[in-house]
C-alpha cells in the first residue's frame, strides 16, 4: 500500500463520525447541559471564530446545514454557552461565546490536550515534535 494510501485511511478513521463522537463525547462530558457530541462542534466554531459567526459561517466551517447550527445553535444558548448577537446583515443569526461557553472551551480544550497526550505518550519526543510540525504543514495547505 503507498504512503498516500495509508495517509488517506488513518485520516478516513479521524474523520470517521465514530471516532469524532467519542471523542466529543469524552470532551464534553458532564460540562453543561445541552452539550454534548452535537453540539460540541458549533461551540467549537464559535470559540475559534474571529469574531461572531453567522450560523451560515458555522455551517461552512463544521460541513452541515445552516438549519441544523441553528438548531444547536439555539440548545447551546439555551444552556448559557452562547448568546445570539447582532451582526452586519440584520437577517442572519451571529453567535458569541457567554462567560460560562468561554470557561467550557477551557475545560474541552484541556481534555483534548490530555487525550493527545494520552495517546501519543509512548512517542519519542522527537517524533511528536515532527508530527506535530508535519500535521501542521498537511493542515495549511489545501487540497
Amino acid at each position: 500500500m503507498s504512503d498516500e494510501r495509508v495517509i488517506a485511511e488513518a485520516l478516513g478513521k479521524i474523520l470517521g463520525r465514530a471516532f469524532r463522537g467519542r471523542l466529543y463525547s469524552d470532551l464534553t462530558h458532564g460540562i453543561a447541559e445541552g452539550l454534548n457530541e452535537s453540539t460540541y462542534p458549533v461551540l467549537s466554531a464559535v470559540a475559534r471564530a474571529d469574531g461572531s459567526p453567522s450560523a451560515r459561517d458555522i455551517a461552512l466551517e463544521v460541513g452541515t446545514d445552516r438549519s441544523v447550527v441553528s438548531r444547536r445553535a439555539a440548545t447551546l444558548a439555551a444552556s448559557g454557552l452562547i448568546d445570539t448577537v447582532g451582526g452586519p446583515d440584520r437577517r442572519a443569526a451571529y453567535y458569541a461565546l457567554t462567560s460560562l461557553g468561554a470557561e467550557a472551551t477551557v475545560v474541552m480544550r484541556r481534555r483534548l490536550d490530555a487525550a493527545i497526550a494520552e495517546h501519543i505518550g509512548d512517542w519519542a519526543q522527537d517524533d511528536i515534535s515532527r508530527f506535530a510540525r508535519l500535521l501542521t504543514t498537511f493542515s495549511e495547505k489545501p487540497l
